[in-house]
């Protein structure tokens, strides 16, 4: 019986904590067999560019149908199981965090809104395609050469890396914006969400890491993002108890001590009001 969801490292399939694989047709490569392997936590940021093809991917139990051309990711720590793949090219890049910049970074996790795949048109398809293929011809370069830097690749995964969080930011904020301190905050707020749901679950002790009230911390998430500074903290235990309700065989004790709860059946409780299911059922009928 499973007790964890398995975690895929980039150790094991990478050199220099970055992998760049140039997908083609039905060819079956590494990311192919990466993209069908089954349900599994990635410890890495995975990138797809599809210049062509289909792909049909779950994440986070929302199953996604991608045509080329597009382009999505996966973070670090989302559950995602391949469905399909059919007659894709295009390119995979997958990179540990720390080669990952700042800026993009915080694009991906400090969004208000769910990373979803988006559809590219022409003109950003051909800018990718370009900044992909020399990305890739210089890591492949580097694996041949068979020496240990990254000083031609950091600065191409920068690049490529930037254009994808670009495009991203275009899809969900098409106007630039100034960020208020509102939003600064709020943005905050959700990373420290994030990081800490499972032993921080009240709203006062976020304010108190980000140096403000916390009334002031319920009114600007309310304000910015349309929900409460505790729909927020609760999405993030909801998400994680129903991975591992779904996909591990833990006893729902053993999930509530997994997130923090002393008392299961405060745990039950709350599950059940959230989700209007109690969590047995829950389980029962996600594997239906």
């Amino acid at each position: 019986m499973r007790k964890k969801i398995p975690i895929n490292s980039i150790n094991d399939m990478a050199i220099y904590g970055l992998v760049v694989d140039k997908v083609s047709g039905n060819a079956r490569t590494a990311v192919k067999n990466a993209i069908v392997r089954g349900i599994h936590r990635d410890n890495y940021y995975g990138f797809w560019f599809m210049k062509e093809g289909a792909v049909k991917i779950m994440v986070d139990f929302k199953t996604h149908q991608i045509k080329a051309p597009a382009m999505f990711c996966v973070m670090p720590g989302q559950v995602h199981e391949g469905i399909s793949i059919k007659n894709v090219a295009g390119w995979f890049v997958a990179a540990n965090v720390n080669m990952i910049p700042d800026h993009v970074r915080a694009v991906f996790e400090e969004s208000l809104v769910p990373v979803s795949p988006v559809s590219l048109n022409e003109k950003q398809a051909t800018w990718l395609s370009h900044c992909a293929a020399l990305l890739q011809e210089t890591y492949a370069n580097e694996l041949a050469s068979g020496k240990d830097k990254t000083d031609l690749l950091r600065p191409l995964l920068n690049a490529y890396t930037t254009m994808v969080s670009s495009i991203f930011t275009q899809h969900i904020q098409p106007e630039k914006v100034e960020e208020s301190r509102a939003f600064q905050l709020t943005r905050q707020f959700r990373i420290l969400v994030r990081q800490q749901f499972k032993t921080v679950k009240s709203p006062s002790a976020y304010a108190r890491q980000l140096n403000i009230s916390a009334g002031y911390l319920t009114e600007i998430v309310k304000n910015v993002s349309g929900y409460s500074v505790s729909y927020w903290i609760q999405q993030e235990i909801m998400t994680e108890a129903k991975r591992l309700l779904f996909y591990t065989e833990l006893t729902i004790k053993e999930i509530a001590h997994e997130l923090g709860y002393s008392d299961h059946a405060y745990f039950s409780r709350l599950f059940t009001t959230l989700a209007e299911s109690s969590a047995s059922i829950f389980r029962q009928k996600s594997r239906k």
